[in-house]
């Protein structure tokens, strides 16, 4: 007899995201005069630049050419984009080999799908509160959890304490919920707790591209020890608009072992079996965004959206409430008035403003009485946001 995989019903019954979007039309279908502002989910407004969808446009033009034809591509990317991608790292003064770089269809693909090559006898490190997709993967695939607490006292940055215990450590920095991002002496804390522990530390790097303070890492590679423990992900999602093309890249250094098995090898042969490859068209496009002219039309893009965090954040910071992110994540996540919870501030936020916003329970028991913001609306709805969350009383 068929039987569902009994980690399931450890789930909660929706993703979070799916809660919000039913409460948004909830309230349209009861009010349908109401101009919501939807800062909820953090999904881009912008269009594709114009180098990129030019680099779409030929890639399909060759597509209809047989010489130029392409089927299946390599299961770890094209080589041209995987070299671009080794480029790139040198930006920030890293050595990353193009051979030790996989291209994917997302970052949030590559941190669950990690855990197939990965025995569920393992333990999960987690914050709390976390971005649900490390919780639920691990969650499924039967692995034990533990958290470590994010909180208000330590800037949701938390460290490793002294008697911590984990195999596994999933670290987001810029952080999604929070927008709180680690220094460099924060991260090699936890690149030295890992070589002492044997831990792997699965970095997500998917909002790097909005740090612009010197003195916080792009790369958990700039971290001296780090090749020897930790594997990165990275998307194209927000710093280019991929969110619907879909395109990422997880680096696994070649020194890097579990057990005496190279993790590379074993995730490519893992990919070969699950995955055939991110289309050569969509590598195309990304290899346009990682070009001089892409570079800087995609910067243009970020520094829109991280305008839009400024005005979100002088508004917070106007009203007196507590907050993190915005100067170098495109999150705010801020702290609400009077012992509100989360869910009753999300729903007077939607009522008295019109306002999507992200509980912060909805991301652990540390998240409640916070609000998440995106910036990745259009500059004229976050200043109407921003004017409308100034107006209303709390």
């Amino acid at each position: 007899m068929v039987k569902l995989n009994a980690n399931l019903k450890n789930l909660k019954k929706n993703y979070l995201f799916v809660d919000i979007q039913n409460k948004a039309k909830d309230y349209i279908s009861k009010n349908p005069a109401a101009q919501l502002i939807s800062m909820g989910i953090g999904d881009v407004t912008l269009p594709l630049s114009p180098v990129i969808t030019k680099a779409m446009q030929d890639a399909s033009r060759e597509m209809n050419d047989a010489k130029n034809f392409r089927g299946y591509g390599p299961y770890e990317g094209y080589n041209f984009l995987r070299e671009a991608i080794s480029k790139k790292y040198l930006d920030y003064g890293v050595e990353v080999k193009a051979e030790e770089i996989y291209v994917s269809d997302g970052a949030k693909s590559d941190a669950a799908n990690i855990l197939d090559v990965l025995s569920s006898e393992s333990t999960v490190l987690i914050t709390d509160p976390v971005y649900p997709v490390y919780l639920d993967a691990s969650v499924m695939s039967g692995h034990k959890i533990h958290y470590v607490s994010a909180t208000e006292d330590n800037e949701f940055l938390p460290l490793p304490e002294e008697n911590l215990k984990a195999d596994i450590i999933y670290i987001c920095s810029p952080n999604n919920p929070t927008g709180a991002v680690y220094n460099r002496a924060q991260l090699k804390r936890w690149v030295d707790f890992a070589n002492i522990n044997e831990s792997l530390i699965i970095f997500d790097a998917a909002y790097e591209a909005f740090i612009e303070s010197s003195d916080l890492p792009h790369s958990i590679f700039e971290i001296e020890g780090s090749r020897k423990c930790a594997i990165e992900l990275c998307s194209f999602s927000k710093s280019a608009g991929f969110t619907g093309i879909r395109c990422a890249y997880m680096v696994i250094p070649k020194e890097l072992k579990v057990g005496s098995e190279n993790l590379g090898e074993v995730w490519l042969r893992r990919q070969s079996i699950k995955f055939n490859g991110v289309s050569y068209i969509t590598q195309k496009a990304a290899l346009a965004a990682l070009s001089p002219e892409g570079k800087e039309e995609t910067l243009k893009c970020v520094r829109y959206y991280k305008r839009n965090a400024r005005i979100l954040s002088e508004a917070i910071k106007e009203l007196g409430f507590w907050y993190t992110g915005g100067e170098n994540s495109p999150y705010i996540w801020f702290k609400g008035p009077q012992g509100m919870k989360s869910w009753e501030l999300f729903d007077y936020l939607l009522e008295k403003a019109n306002i999507v916003s992200t509980p912060g329970s909805g991301f652990g028991s540390n998240g409640e009485g916070f609000i998440r913001l995106s910036s990745f609306g259009s500059y004229e709805n976050t200043l109407c946001a921003a004017q409308r969350l100034k107006s209303i009383k709390f």
